[in-house]
């Protein structure tokens, strides 16, 4: 099976945009804001318990603050972006991997004029994302390099 990609308009025919979550409370850090989700899929009629989607941050997209119990593996493959990883901030450009381990806090940020996407094979049976406790925020809100985007 093939999935074609359309270059100029940076989107895989016939996968539709999905919203990136729905609310999940007014829990602290789990507001986001100009992300899209496409889930690029699984193999078909494989057992294969890995999932690809793909994300796309308008400017000035930010994603929830957030932890799981599960690893990412992120892809940086448009444009340019930031990573709040535990207590480092990462700038990406394209081909950028980054690594986040279990229970890590983590968001994705956009604060250029163009686009930022990242590709992201997760666990299709992957637990919920959580929010913060009050220390892990408040250690993410005392340090300098990850105070601007702990919101």
């Amino acid at each position: 099976m093939k999935i074609a990609f359309d270059v100029a308009e940076f989107r895989w025919r016939g996968i539709d945009p999905h919203v990136y979550k729905f609310a999940l409370g007014d829990e602290r850090g789990m507001g986001w804001r100009g992300v899209t989700r496409f889930t690029l899929g699984r193999p078909p009629a494989v057992p294969c318990r890995v999932e690809l989607r793909y994300f796309d941050l308008a400017p000035g997209g930010y994603s929830s603050l957030e932890k799981h119990t599960h690893v990412h593996l992120i892809i940086a493959v448009r444009g340019m972006g930031k990573a709040l990883v535990g207590e480092e901030v990462f700038d990406l450009v394209p081909f950028d991997l980054v690594y986040v381990p279990p229970g890590t806090p983590h968001r994705w940020m956009n604060h250029g004029s163009d686009p930022f996407g990242f590709l992201c094979p997760v666990d299709a049976e992957r637990d919920m994302p959580q929010p913060l406790t009050d220390d892990e925020w408040e250690t993410l809100r005392r340090n300098p390099a990850t105070a601007p985007y702990v919101f």
